[in-house]
């Protein structure tokens, strides 16, 4: 019988106050409004992240209720529950074919493709094409696969976007009411939350024999672990997804050798080493190495 969390509440209410604060300001915060909007954005995914782990109550309906304004107008909140729960069937952990959330393909769908698609793939898989490509990329097929299971007759997903929609009414009267900002200039900003948000992604899994091989630990401390919920520590979170953002660290910290001795040692620094390690070189290949052509 765990209490309610009060450290994600107040995180949750300092991101739609510092959303609120630059949206209804932009005009005179100038440029700095779109990085800054970017960065809140940013932060509220990390929120819809704990919500749907079952923070800050234990009732999953007022999780979702927390984070129903659908501040990201890109991404219904809803099917990144369903999509990220189903990532956590650490067994097919960056399995194209059973992981959601996998960076790789599948070795026989990469001979089907075309030159430019490859080059496409080939460009996001560093980290500065991923920035820039990876968030289009994503929601094209994203947008593309959830209309054909809506034409298919899937309701699951046909209520998650119209839940969706609803939540973006308050948000888009917010903006039309009292913001400062296009609404084109709002869904770049969008753009930029959630590019910012795959710096985080870009190599929390890498394709290994053992399962716990296959999650990151980055031990960084400074703004980008706030920013993402120390969710850079990520085999911790894996480990015990149910935890709080806020308990990851103390874990960490209490158990590291016993960490890196289940992740195979797959630890970086911070998110500056990664940077300047991947910025314009992959890290791994576009295709699954550990599958054969057709497995």
């Amino acid at each position: 019988m765990r209490q309610i969390e009060w450290p994600t509440i107040a995180v949750l209410v300092f991101c739609y106050a510092a959303w609120a604060g630059v949206v209804a300001v932009a005009d005179r915060l100038g440029w700095a409004a779109w990085p800054l909007l970017a960065v809140t954005l940013t932060l509220f995914s990390s929120l819809q992240h704990e919500a749907l782990h079952g923070h800050p109550f234990r009732n999953r309906h007022l999780n979702a209720a927390l984070v129903f304004p659908a501040l990201n107008l890109l991404v219904p909140y809803h099917r990144f529950r369903a999509l990220h729960l189903a990532h956590h069937d650490n067994a097919s952990l960056t399995d194209p074919a059973r992981d959601p959330e996998s960076c790789y393909r599948d070795p026989a769908e990469w001979q089907r493709y075309g030159r430019p698609r490859r080059w496409l793939l080939l460009a996001n898989n560093t980290l500065a094409g991923l920035l820039l490509l990876g968030p289009a990329l994503y929601l094209i097929a994203f947008w593309a696969g959830d209309a054909r299971r809506i034409r298919c007759g899937e309701r699951d997903v046909a209520v998650a976007w119209l839940l969706h929609l609803a939540g973006a009414l308050p948000v888009l009267a917010f903006l039309a009411f009292h913001g400062r900002l296009s609404l084109g200039a709002y869904l770049i900003c969008c753009y930029g939350g959630l590019s910012l948000l795959m710096l985080r992604t870009f190599l929390e899994h890498q394709a290994a024999r053992s399962v716990f091989a296959r999650v990151v630990i980055i031990e960084d401390r400074g703004p980008l672990a706030f920013l993402f919920l120390n969710n850079n520590l990520h085999a911790v979170h894996h480990r015990y997804p149910a935890l709080p953002w806020y308990a990851l660290p103390g874990i960490y910290r209490r158990h590291r050798r016993a960490f890196l001795a289940l992740n195979g040692g797959y630890v970086y620094r911070s998110y500056w080493q990664v940077i300047r390690r991947y910025a314009f070189r992959a890290k791994e290949p576009v295709v699954h190495p550990l599958l054969p052509v057709g497995g």
